[in-house]
Formats: C-alpha cells, sequence, structure tokens
C-alpha cells in the first residue's frame, strides 16, 4: 500500500523559518531508517505558499491566484511517499516522526488510489496500462546512491 504522508504547514513554516541544523540532522537519521526500512519512496519539504500559485479551472478557463495563501491548516509543508504494508504500519512510522518540540507538526496520511482500485469502471487493459505506467516510471526513476 502506498501512502502520501502530508506534513501540514504552520506559522513558521509559512514564514520561510528554516529548521535548525539539529533537527536537519534529526529528520535525516529518520529518513535514513524509513529509506532502511525499504518505506520511503519520496518526500521533500515545500517552500512557503508566497512562493507558489493556485489554478483553477472554471467554465474552460485557467484562473491563477499567487501566493501567500492566508489558511495555514490548508497548506502544506512538505511530504513522504511511502510504501507500507497497512493504514496501522503508516500510523506506526508517523509516530516516530522527529519534531522540534516548539511548534505543533500535523501530520497527515492519506492512501494512494491503486489501478485495481478501479476494477469497477476501468477496463483491465485501462488498469493495465495505468500499472505499466507506474512500473516504467519506476525504472526510469534515478537510483539512489549509497
Amino acid at each position: 500500500m502506498r501512502v502520501m504522508v502530508i506534513v501540514k504547514a504552520s506559522k513558521e513554516s509559512e514564514a520561510g523559518a528554516l529548521p535548525s541544523s539539529e533537527m536537519l540532522e534529526t529528520m535525516g537519521a529518520y529518513n535514513n531508517e524509513l529509506i532502511a526500512a525499504g518505506v520511503m519512496l519520496d518526500g521533500a519539504g515545500l517552500q512557503s505558499s508566497a512562493n507558489g500559485a493556485r489554478i483553477t479551472l472554471q467554465n474552460g478557463k485557467a484562473v491563477v491566484t499567487d501566493g501567500p495563501f492566508t489558511e495555514t491548516k490548508e497548506l502544506i509543508a512538505g511530504y513522504w511517499i511511502w510504501q507500507v504494508k497497512s493504514l496501522q504500519d503508516a500510523i506506526d512510522w508517523a509516530r516516530k516522526a522527529p519534531s522540534d518540540g516548539d511548534s505543533e507538526f500535523n501530520l497527515e496520511i492519506r492512501p494512494f488510489f491503486e489501478p485495481e482500485d478501479f476494477a469497477e469502471v476501468a477496463s483491465p487493459e485501462m488498469i493495465a496500462q495505468e500499472q505499466e505506467w507506474r512500473e516504467d516510471q519506476i525504472r526510469k526513476a534515478p537510483k539512489a546512491s549509497a
């Protein structure tokens, strides 16, 4: 099961505050643990919404709204993509996530749809095509150096 673990934004992250060097080291150790366990597929921090934009597609037109965005609770500051056995497995890993202790650190876990989840509405050919696309992306992905 693949899940996205969403790191929710905070007032500090939206202000562009960078983590301390100690927090970066602690997070690096945690990421290494995830990688060694075969859990972490990808992950990154995101710049504040002031450096982003939202695109709303409505009635065939795109409306662009530049950041920053005011509702911090609706924003994300980073993410991980994990391969886990179950939602409970993801929760167990998330409980180990480091936090600096000075601010609130909120995570949200959301399972990905997998091609087979669409068996009731997609043809077997469409499901096979989606699976092939994903396998092709895995083959093309850069390999991490040790």
